[in-house]
């Protein structure tokens, strides 16, 4: 019997993601100081980021201007300044503080960050994550 509202939270929780516009960057590459390991200490690996973020359904672009809405290069942005931090020991990290930048813009309501370890493994092996606003999660960092 408990399945069925744990179910029914579910749907309502899609449901409710599919009322948002969405915008996005997909397979974005770039060669990043990140792991844990020695061996990743002081070269670079190659790194795939995926970010999603929904957008306030109150934010539109009225008179065709990039500044009345958040942009895919906002999120460009928050990978490029999270690299700037220097060496990253975990991609569970690197997705916190992109995730964070991005949660900043209030116009965002929640983001999804994934990131793809492409040098690692006999494919890709990293991490995804997904951040409301006001989760508190974030605001830790």
């Amino acid at each position: 019997m408990t399945e069925v509202p744990i179910l029914a939270g579910r749907l309502q929780q899609r449901a409710t993601e599919d009322h948002y516009d969405r915008i996005f960057i997909r397979d974005l590459i770039l060669d990043c100081h990140i792991g844990v390991y020695e061996e990743e200490k002081g070269v670079t690996q190659k790194v795939g980021f995926s970010i999603e973020a929904a957008v306030s359904p109150a934010v539109a672009s009225r008179h065709d201007q990039i500044a009345e809405v958040p942009s895919y290069d906002n999120l460009i942005e928050a990978v490029h300044a999270t690299l700037a931090e220097g060496h990253i020991n975990l991609v569970e990290t690197m997705s916190e503080h992109i995730a964070a930048q991005i949660l900043e813009d209030k116009r965002i309501v929640w983001v999804r960050v994934r990131i793809d370890k492409l040098e690692r493994g006999p494919g890709a092996v990293g991490v995804e994550i997904v951040r409301p606003r006001g989760a508190g999660r974030h605001s830790a960092l």
